[in-house]
């Protein structure tokens, strides 16, 4: 298997972001996510939202086809000095196969200068959470309900 991990630039990469991320939510989230949630949750609304926010997303790819990618970028005000791991998706056909830690090291080094960094998951998602530890994250006890899709979330934090 020959993968590259690139930053997300032509519109082709795009529009594989977009399928990542509307095919990993129907693989991942059914019974963690309401359905009703997932079934709006369309292909084009994620194609809107490739096109819409195209900075700071890695891809990876596997003979031309985006495969998984991640997001990344500063916490803002809520977290001053602080980075964030926005989202991080592969296709279930590509688990453990390591694709998800090569993404996550290459959102890790473009933000390599915040000396924190977070992440939110959704608490159910044992899966994820084990991925994270993996990498070094821990909960650090905050947890939200999701405004947009009613389910909580706990934050993981990374001290480097």
């Amino acid at each position: 298997m020959s993968v590259i991990i690139k930053k997300m630039e032509t519109d082709e990469e795009k529009r594989g972001k977009a399928y990542v991320h509307w095919k990993a939510w129907h693989e991942a989230y059914p019974g963690i996510i309401s359905q009703e949630y997932l079934s709006s949750l369309t292909l084009e609304k994620c194609e809107k939202m490739a096109f819409s926010w195209p900075d700071n997303i890695m891809v990876a790819k596997e003979n031309g086809r985006v495969i998984g990618f991640v997001g990344y970028g500063d916490r803002g005000e809520e977290a001053p000095g602080a980075g964030e791991i926005f989202a991080l998706y592969v296709l279930a056909d590509y688990y453990g196969k390591g694709i998800g830690r090569r993404l996550m090291d290459a959102g890790l080094e473009q933000i390599k200068r915040y000396p924190q960094v977070c992440l939110w998951v959704l608490k159910e998602n044992a899966r994820a959470i084990r991925f994270y530890e993996k990498c070094g994250f821990l909960p650090d006890g905050t947890e939200m309900i999701s405004p947009n899709i009613s389910a909580a979330e706990i934050r993981m934090t990374l001290q480097r």
